[in-house]
């Protein structure tokens, strides 16, 4: 089960891959890029009209999808396998090992992306419009899954004594929830921000790639939403059930490990957006740009404390 789940996640990447380039395809041909446009305008101008003293009536030719929405129709479909894939990776990786399938850095990669793109299939399926997110958070999900692949991979194994509790499954999967869907609300929050610059006539990349993207209030809202529903979560599982479980195990609940520390800053930064948010008088930009810097917070928690720091929560390499 260990080896099949190798394998699975292996061609979760390929799968995420996949969509990643006809997300770029559809960026690069669909109707919001320069060659969708040029195209569209040489098909009007070639249709036009010639004038004559007598009325014509036209038919009005029904639009077959282009290059770039058959792109993005099959982007989805790789999209959807790869997240069927990437379930399949954890699921078995849970069967082998006998445990929630939480118990190092690299399974926590592998679940809270798998949030992140449980979260993506449910909006692309609720809202296609959004479809154009998809370059960007399927080249996260790459990224991520490579990392966690070739820097934190760990052969499964049981987890250590200090896990073997019944918190385990409540503090570590609400963190694994929220972390998830932070995850993925980085994605609409700086595609916003490049949105919002393109429309104030910023021209200097990243902002160009605002030329392609959707309204920048619906992704602001996105962007709200998921940050007020992962917040709850995150604080429930970082400053209740975890210092509850540092308590049982280590007979306090608070001891300033590097691990405590960093979700404790990262819960202050989320806190800080969801008030700025919440201002009238602080900008959407302000407050999307808090946003961005708590998901900086969350990546240096799970790559950082556990790569260059010690402490009671380096499990990076270990069981759990």
């Amino acid at each position: 089960m260990a080896e099949l789940s190798n394998q699975l996640m292996a061609f979760t990447v390929l799968a995420y891959l996949a969509a990643m380039i006809c997300y770029a395809a559809e960026y690069a041909f669909g109707k919001r890029s320069h060659v969708g446009r040029a195209a569209t305008r040489e098909l009007v101008g070639a249709g036009a009209p010639v004038e004559s003293a007598a009325p014509v009536v036209q038919k009005v030719p029904v639009e077959k999808p282009g290059r770039g929405e058959l792109a993005g129709r099959i982007a989805v479909i790789f999209t959807v396998l790869g997240f069927a894939l990437h379930l399949g990776s954890t699921v078995t990786r849970g069967v082998a090992a006998g445990r929630m399938p939480w118990g190092n850095m690299y399974e926590y990669i592998l679940s809270a992306s798998l949030v992140g793109a449980a979260v993506w299939v449910v909006v692309l399926l609720r809202k296609p419009a959004l479809r154009h997110l998809g370059l960007f958070v399927s080249l996260t999900l790459v990224v991520l899954l490579g990392a966690a692949s070739l820097i934190a991979y760990t052969p499964v194994g049981p987890l250590v004594p200090a896990l073997n509790s019944y918190w385990f499954v409540v503090h570590v999967s609400t963190i694994i929830v929220s972390s998830g869907i932070f995850l993925f609300g980085a994605v609409p929050a700086a595609m916003f921000l490049i949105k919002n610059g393109y429309d104030e006539g910023k021209r200097s990349f990243p902002y160009t790639l605002g030329k392609r993207v959707g309204d920048a209030s619906a992704l602001e809202r996105l962007t709200f939403r998921l940050h007020a529903f992962a917040f709850p979560l995150f604080t429930f599982g970082a400053l209740i059930a975890g210092p509850l479980w540092a308590e049982a195990s280590w007979g306090r609940y608070w001891g300033w490990d590097p691990k405590e520390v960093w979700a404790f800053i990262s819960w202050i930064v989320y806190a800080a957006y969801l008030h700025a948010r919440a201002t009238p008088s602080v900008k959407r930009t302000v407050a999307t740009w808090i946003a961005l810097l708590g998901f900086v917070t969350m990546l240096m928690n799970l790559f950082g404390v556990n790569l260059f720091f010690e402490g009671l929560h380096s499990y990076a390499n270990a069981g759990d």
